[in-house]
């Protein structure tokens, strides 16, 4: 049998190669675009943007690290410190009352921050031991904090892992800032200053920022401000009247000027969190989706990238981390009167 070999092209092998081949792209593109759904380009990819001058996230201040800073005097070539009086030789009395300001000036925005002495973190957690009478004088003297008292226990469930709550491997704020850490894709670049690798480098700082950001979100800039000066306070009492101990002056760990930095960051995380705010509209019956989530977090990071000029992988919606913490986030956020808070 002769069998006569046609000159017509192969149409259906092409059809078929055709649809194989947009089934693959469009499979890309998915993959691609489900890293976020936001206008912003910069959390694609892993480069970090020239250094210019940008007030697209909400601030023209570049985020501050501890780890390059050695002391406090070299601190304030940076960031004046302005205390309301001379609490040098006043009795202890005199400092349940003090005051500091701080002036932080970067690309020609003005970052002014005061912070008053009170209410510490761990002075808030143990009212729940107290008596009537002890919780009444409380409630007296600080109605600002009784009437977002609410919303402070949300947060403070936010910040730390609940594992009596929400089981095994439960996430807190801190794990998103591990995360963008572990994120950073030019190590060449990141850690040229070897000390930024520690916790007080980036960790630290991706952790306030992130914190402060996503409080400002979802909740407000009210709430993220008396939460950082709740958690400042706490660490050290003295930052409000510059009474310093030579050992508090000397610690690796907790220092004047690491407090002091924080309190910066804060304000800088404020202000992308009212810019998110502002550009991904929610509302009461908002659900933070797993792809929500991961936009706030790429736009952060991409602030990180222009700041610090570092490159980092983005967040994808896949991510456990991102589906575990926006899950945290809806049940805080409409089903808190199920948990109960120890």
């Amino acid at each position: 049998m002769n069998i006569k070999l046609s000159n017509k092209k192969p149409i259906y092998g092409i059809i078929i190669f055709g649809i194989t081949y947009f089934i693959s792209y469009y499979n890309f593109k998915l993959r691609n675009l489900e890293i976020t759904k936001s206008d912003n380009l910069l959390s694609i990819y892993s480069h970090y943007p020239k250094n210019i001058i940008c007030d697209k996230y909400g601030t023209k201040s570049k985020a501050l690290l501890s780890s390059r800073y050695k002391d406090l005097n070299q601190l304030q070539t940076i960031i004046k410190i302005k205390y309301a009086k001379d609490y040098t030789n006043l009795d202890s009395n005199s400092l349940r009352k003090s005051s500091v300001t701080l002036y932080y000036n970067s690309n020609n925005e003005i970052i002014i921050r005061k912070m008053d002495s009170g209410v510490s973190q761990n002075e808030l957690i143990q009212l729940q031991k107290a008596n009537y009478f002890e919780k009444a004088t409380f409630a007296i003297n600080n109605l600002s904090i009784i009437r977002q008292r609410k919303d402070l226990e949300k947060v403070y469930i936010l910040a730390r892992r609940k594992i009596e709550i929400f089981g095994p491997g439960d996430v807190a704020f801190y794990d998103l800032a591990l995360s963008s850490f572990l994120n950073i894709s030019t190590p060449n670049l990141a850690y040229i200053n070897p000390r930024d690798s520690s916790e007080k480098g980036y960790i630290n700082t991706f952790n306030h920022i992130t914190a402060q950001a996503l409080i400002t979100y979802f909740f407000s800039e009210n709430l993220a401000d008396l939460i950082g000066d709740l958690h400042e306070r706490n660490n050290m009492p003295e930052i409000t009247s510059g009474r310093f101990t030579k050992n508090q002056l000397n610690d690796t760990l907790n220092s004047p000027e690491d407090n002091y930095i924080d309190i910066i960051n804060n304000e800088i995380g404020q202000k992308i969190g009212l810019m998110l705010k502002n550009k991904y509209k929610i509302n009461a019956n908002s659900k933070c989706s797993a792809i929500m989530l991961t936009t706030l977090l790429n736009n952060i990071q991409s602030y990180y990238m222009w700041a610090l000029e570092i490159g980092l992988e983005p967040f994808r919606p896949s991510d456990e981390i991102v589906n575990k913490f926006a899950n945290k986030i809806n049940t805080i956020l409409y089903e808190s009167n199920n948990i109960k808070i120890k």
